[in-house]
């Protein structure tokens, strides 16, 4: 009896150490584990905030400029180095991989002023923008809501290069593929539908561009405006997003607010209105689409010219015209995607004072036309 109780005794130890080996096997385990992933995560946050600190100016109150040499030929990880080096970006590969993620292209060769304080964007900007410390030799001021027939007047006046070269050129389907390939985040197949009148219409953003060079091409020309546009343009991603319009369609809403809108009007006002006509079914009615349709420039636009037949006719087509109108400025951008909230339908502009009056209905359209367009006098 005793022999089989102390057996059993030593069963039971046995199955009791195995047991303690066990949990301290599990301890021992879930202690890696924990560690493993203490590292990893350590890791990762360091990873991070490296990330995060290269992305901020290298010294935010140094505003001392030095002047930064790019050479011509230089690609994305010499520039990186060069700006390394000088002490304006504190990593050189988080700049080449933070260029690729979001594909910047067009730096251009020259001598730039640049400071510690400049943000990783700013500097990029400032790089692909060309503004370098040498005096520009060339100055092109393209305002806002020009067409593009008379942004190449301009550019062909300031240049000196042919109009029918110019227009040869933005209107070369081969050419614009190359310029679509270039700026894939730009450019759609859109700008190439058969209905559309000018591919590059409304995208070569209105502003003053410096040139360094005494003649500039077509091409140094375009592909400057069309950066600006794309700098432009990217800031309002998010909010293209959350109203579902691509970049197109923005800047052909745009571009309609643009030569609707007057010095007194209110572009968010006329934005809304154009949102609620096309939510009610109802054709835009906007004048400027006519002309663009009959390819004059009129200061009233005739019954007789409503008739027009073309896509562009928003008197005809519902929707959107196919492409732009023009080059719309940045408020009219910001105004295709953050219209007011109003039940407006109607809107007109005084002839006498330019006032622009806002109505619900038709009879309160027509009585507000009645007494500012047909009697302005009144």
């Amino acid at each position: 009896m005793t022999d089989k109780k102390s057996s059993k005794d030593e069963i039971y130890t046995k199955l009791l150490t195995k047991s303690n080996e066990a949990k301290t096997i599990r301890k021992i385990v879930a202690i890696i584990s924990l560690v493993i992933i203490l590292i990893v995560a350590g890791v990762a946050l360091t990873v991070y905030l490296y990330i995060q600190s290269s992305l901020k100016p290298v010294e935010p109150e140094n505003k001392v400029t030095k002047k930064v040499e790019i050479p011509i030929g230089s690609t994305v990880s010499s520039i990186g180095s060069i700006l390394e080096e000088q002490g304006m970006i504190k990593s050189k590969m988080i700049f080449k991989y933070y260029v690729k993620l979001n594909n910047e292209t067009g730096f251009q060769a020259g001598t730039y002023k640049l400071s510690p304080s400049m943000s990783l964007n700013q500097i990029i900007t400032q790089l692909k923008t060309g503004k370098v410390i040498k005096e520009a030799k060339l100055k092109i001021a393209i305002p806002e809501g020009l067409q593009l027939t008379q942004i190449v007047n301009i550019i062909s006046k300031q240049t000196k290069i042919d109009k029918k070269e110019i227009n040869k050129k933005l209107n070369d389907e081969k050419y614009i593929k190359g310029l679509m390939k270039k700026y894939p985040n730009l450019l759609s197949d859109k700008i190439l539908e058969k209905d559309v009148l000018h591919p590059l219409e409304g995208y070569l953003f209105p502003a003053t561009y410096s040139f360094y060079d005494e003649k500039p091409t077509i091409d140094q020309i375009i592909n400057k405006m069309l950066i600006k546009t794309n700098s432009i343009i990217g800031k309002y991603k998010e909010d293209m997003q959350k109203k579902n319009l691509d970049i197109h369609k923005t800047l052909t809403m745009a571009s309609l607010i643009e030569e609707e809108a007057t010095a007194k009007a209110d572009r968010r006002k006329i934005s809304s209105i154009f949102y609620n006509r096309i939510d009610a079914g109802m054709p835009l009615q906007t004048d400027p689409t006519v002309l663009y349709s009959l390819k004059q420039h009129k200061s009233r636009v005739t019954y007789k010219d409503l008739e027009v037949v073309s896509p562009y006719n928003t008197y005809k087509v519902l929707g959107l015209p196919p492409s732009p109108i023009a080059s719309a400025g940045e408020s009219s951008i910001e105004a295709a995607l953050k219209p007011e909230k109003t039940d407006y339908l109607y809107f007109l502009a005084a002839t006498k004072t330019g006032k622009v009056y806002y109505s619900k209905t038709l009879s309160e359209h027509n009585k507000l036309k009645e007494k500012y367009i047909s009697n302005p006098e009144k």
